[in-house]
């Protein structure tokens, strides 16, 4: 079950949590074809981090921030995470260590 805001800056994360959005698969070619619903219905694994929470404590009680920052791309698994829905959009809610890669273009 999803959560509902109203507004995504109201969402903190808290901890290694990291908040993205995910892109969405483009609907149209560049030539200006309608690409059918099941051609892009599929998740893309990339996202866009929109908010990082402080970091977890070590063994020494030493903060370890999280390897993201906000507007970083990220590469995500295509499973996990928990979902936030902001009117029609859809944010999701994913550990630091659960992030695959930061892609860097």
């Amino acid at each position: 079950m999803a959560a509902t805001f109203r507004s995504i800056k109201s969402v903190i994360p808290l901890f290694d949590r990291v908040l993205v959005q995910r892109f969405k698969p483009d609907t149209k070619t560049a030539s200006g074809l309608f690409l059918p619903t099941s051609a892009t219905s599929a998740t893309l694994p990339e996202a866009t981090v929109i908010a990082v929470g402080p970091g977890v404590p070590d063994r020494n009680g030493k903060l370890v921030a999280p390897s993201v920052s906000a507007g970083d791309r990220v590469l995500l698994p295509n499973w996990g995470g928990n979902s936030i829905k902001v009117g029609e959009e859809e944010y999701f809610l994913f550990k630091d260590s659960d992030i695959l890669a930061k892609i860097k273009e």
